[in-house]
């Protein structure tokens, strides 16, 4: 179940822990894209606080916040670019995205499969897509004092395995939030520290979020669906003997007249 907007931006806005763990996020995301110069940049869940850096030169920035988390302006004291959206119905073209960010939309989704497919649709040829999910291993996906205790956490195995099913295949990985999840102020002082011995020693600590960087497979793979569902339907009778005409009954099946 997707999260409500509001504790969202309250936790990355309003509180030190949150404001820490955007400024982490954004720097791994700036690693990853430096520039969007031009092009069309989407970000999809609550990915908003990733996109402010592309909004002085991307030719256009969209925030999609699904329905049942809700919607609020962004950026603040600026246009609105932030729209509210289905899963699984966006209102942009078909590859028109050639950047896309997810965060807190994959894990949160009730229907990942749609969704995905909705990210492959909108990526354009050469375009590329981060998907930022809770760490499996990591200490964030275990408390409920940030929006990554919430949803189903990934490894980074299950993330790959479910990307590439849906056309996605991964270019590039990281990790990231090695401090942990706590908002006291010796965690949060030393969080700096954390994050360059935990990218340095990955095999110590697993980081709170995995960040994978994905491209689109052209054509797009087949899955088994509906169609093939179908031509294989559930035999619900089998085992039943057939059934075999009575002893007054005529061979053609019909009831014998019998006499007074």
């Amino acid at each position: 179940m997707h999260l409500d907007v509001k504790d969202l931006r309250n936790f990355y806005y309003r509180s030190a822990l949150g404001r820490a763990a955007q400024r982490v996020v954004r720097e791994n995301v700036l690693g990853f894209w430096p520039e969007a110069k031009g092009q069309t940049v989407a970000g999809f869940g609550f990915a908003v606080p990733l996109l402010r850096p592309y909004l002085q030169n991307a030719r256009r920035v969209i925030g999609l916040m699904p329905a049942p988390q809700g919607v609020m302006p962004w950026p603040p004291g600026a246009a609105n670019v932030a729209t509210l959206v289905e899963d699984n119905m966006w209102p942009i073209d078909t590859g028109a995205v050639d950047k896309l960010v997810v965060m807190h939309g994959l894990e949160t989704s009730e229907t990942p499969d749609l969704l995905l497919d909705e990210c492959y649709r909108v990526l354009g040829p050469g375009g590329r897509a981060l998907f930022i999910v809770p760490n499996r291993a990591g200490l964030w996906s275990r408390s409920d004092k940030t929006p990554f205790g919430y949803g189903r956490p990934y490894s980074a195995g299950q993330l790959d395995a479910l990307l590439k099913r849906h056309g996605l295949i991964s270019e590039r990985n990281a990790s990231a939030l090695y401090q942990p999840p706590s908002s006291k102020r010796f965690w949060l002082k030393t969080g700096k520290f954390w994050e360059r011995t935990g990218c340095a020693l990955p095999l110590i600590t697993a980081g709170g979020v995995l960040i994978f960087e994905v491209s689109k497979q052209i054509p797009a793979p087949t899955r088994p669906g509906l169609a093939k569902r179908v031509k294989r339907p559930l035999r619900v009778l089998e085992g039943l003997g057939v059934p075999e005409p009575s002893a007054t009954s005529s061979p053609s099946g019909m009831p014998v007249a019998r006499g007074d």
